[in-house]
């Protein structure tokens, strides 16, 4: 793990200088599991995440800008209730464990002086953020309660006393000297890094295998001298923060990890590392909670179109048959002197061939010789007539697979507030029932919200993310000369740039989010179209999010996550 006790107490140092001192002037709840803190700290607000998520969890400053739910849950307003306006006193780590005590110091409704205890406990599933009055030792409340038959060893419940988890006994690092990694390590034992997390308090497998890699050839010498020089550079925070990426794999420590084969990105801060290694990740985990019944509907909706066209197709060559059922039946009109009621099949002179040949006709013996030719002369004029129909059908079909298809890139590239929209907007083509009336009402009066982005040299830059958005942005609030941008003849965004003229520099980069937010985003020289606004149109009684569009260039550009990120930030 990456975040582990060694980080922490990094993450702490960095925490302690920009908080220490400050006040807590806003409480958030963006999601079930994570709380935000603005904090007005030397002379700045800042942003405290605390994340429970148990895939991300994690304490950070960001940057990143989330979506507040239009009531507060009851844990933001507990929170609210006892730590709005308090200082925040100190920030600690307990006993190099992945443990962050945020002690707090305010007044109470009634004026006397309060103490309270934020604690985030980083422990993968069983992450957890809990307040606890200090002077009582009981816990207020948690973000996820825990009772005795889950956890023997402790309860975190309300009015409960708040007990630390139970001790590992395990060396601080930190007070490690060479003999104690001598001692520590059995040499003849092998796997020499799992002995390391084994018996040093907070570190892991991704530090421990570093160690042994730094070492070239694991000994007695090599293994101790390399421990002590990694903990006490940590400990001195000589820190270079970095993302590894190998493959579609990336990583991130305090500093590069030389066993992690690929590239590194170093940055300033932790903070600034977490926000771009979780940028989209968490966010995308949320989505897939809360829209998998969408997609599930979606790709649903798509094969059945899919599937229907095959049967349409089959019935299409079937339909295209129709010249022969007319041409039984003029043959069997011409010989109905010898044909006989009871006869199953019979064989005349196809008068069509050049060469004279015969053919065999397949009659119903119930009908009379007339009968059987009126039955083929319907066959033809049904078949004829479905041709068109069949035609149409197929085309409508097609249409859906398509409108479906951009569902599905949408959904994948989708924010929680995104998915909302695409779920009302299914809501309001029949697909799905609208099981919160009022909800969906409220929605549909109310203006999509789009994401903003702004190019090197400071052009603004908007993007739909759904068809709701899409159709706002494109046909209400772009302007007739402004930039469009759409990927060609792919499903994506429909970007514009407000500006006339933009730039080159300007065209490439709103390409970029073009192709970024689009099927193709891991894809490379994407082709993007780009044209003014005036010539994108939207049929009469099309889809949700298509147009059409003439007077086009395009560009081919390669979807770089991280332009999207500074195009973003800036």
């Amino acid at each position: 793990m990456s975040f582990d006790g060694l980080f922490t107490k990094a993450m702490v140092a960095e925490l302690a200088h920009a908080l220490k001192g400050g006040r807590i002037n806003k409480v958030h709840q963006p999601y079930k599991n994570e709380v935000i803190l603005t904090i007005r700290a030397n002379g700045v607000n800042q942003k405290l995440l605390f994340s429970a998520h148990p895939s991300y969890a994690r304490v950070q400053l960001t940057h990143e800008a989330y979506e507040n739910p239009s009531e507060p849950p009851m844990f933001c307003m507990l929170l609210r209730k006892h730590i709005e306006g308090y200082i925040l006193e100190n920030v600690y780590q307990f006993e190099n464990d992945r443990m962050i005590i945020f002690e707090i110091k305010g007044r109470n409704e009634i004026g006397d002086v309060s103490y309270k205890q934020l604690i985030i406990e980083i422990m993968g599933r069983h992450s957890n953020i809990i307040l606890v009055d200090k002077t009582r030792n009981i816990i207020l409340d948690s973000v996820k309660h825990v009772s005795f038959a889950v956890n023997s060893h402790r309860a975190i419940l309300p009015g409960q006393p708040y007990i630390y988890p139970p001790e590992q006994n395990k060396q601080n690092p930190f007070s490690a000297v060479e003999d104690d990694v001598l001692r520590k390590i059995d040499f003849n034992s092998g796997k020499l890094d799992r002995q390391i997390v084994e018996q040093f308090a907070g570190t892991s497998p991704l530090f421990a295998k570093e160690v042994i890699f730094q070492c070239g050839i694991a000994n007695r010498v090599t293994i101790p001298t390399t421990f002590i020089q990694m903990i006490q550079r940590i400990d001195k925070g000589q820190l270079d923060p970095a993302i590894m990426a190998t493959g579609n794999k990336e990583v991130f420590y305090l500093f590069p990890l030389e066993h992690v084969k690929g590239v590194a990105k170093s940055f300033s801060t932790l903070s600034e590392m977490l926000d771009r290694f979780y940028f989209g990740k968490a966010e995308r985990d949320r989505v897939k909670q809360q829209g998998h019944d969408i997609e599930r509907l979606i790709l649903n909706e798509k094969e059945k179109n899919e599937k229907k066209i095959e049967k349409l197709a089959d019935t299409l060559r079937e339909a295209e048959k129709a010249e022969q059922l007319q041409r039984y039946g003029e043959l069997l009109t011409a010989n109905l002197y010898a044909a006989k009621k009871g006869m199953k099949v019979i064989e005349v002179i196809d008068y069509y061939d050049e060469m004279g040949g015969t053919v065999a006709i397949a009659l119903d013996p119930r009908k009379t010789p007339s009968e059987n030719a009126q039955k083929y002369f319907s066959k033809y004029q049904k078949a004829k007539n479905s041709v068109s129909i069949v035609i149409d059908q197929i085309e409508k079909a097609r249409e859906e697979v398509i409108y479906f298809e951009n569902l599905l890139q949408q959904v994948q590239s989708a924010s929680p507030k995104d998915i909302q929209e695409i779920r009302e907007e299914l809501v309001e083509g029949g697909y799905i029932r609208d099981r919160q009336r009022r909800t969906t009402k409220k929605l549909s009066n109310a203006k999509p919200i789009l994401d903003h982005y702004f190019s090197t040299d400071g052009t603004e830059i908007i993007v739909g993310k759904n068809n709701k958005q899409n159709d706002y942005l494109t046909n209400k609030l772009a302007a007739r000369d402004e930039i469009w941008l759409h990927t060609k003849d792919i499903p994506g965004s429909h970007v514009v740039i407000r500006s006339k003229e933009p730039s080159e520099t300007t065209i490439q980069e709103a390409a970029i989010l073009a192709a970024y937010y689009s099927k193709a985003r891991n894809s490379s020289s994407v082709p993007v179209d780009f044209t003014k606004v005036r010539y994108v149109k939207k049929p009469n009684g099309a889809k949700p999010g298509f147009v059409i569009y003439d007077n086009q260039q395009t560009v081919y550009v390669t979807p770089e996550e991280e332009i999207v990120l500074k195009l973003k930030k800036k």
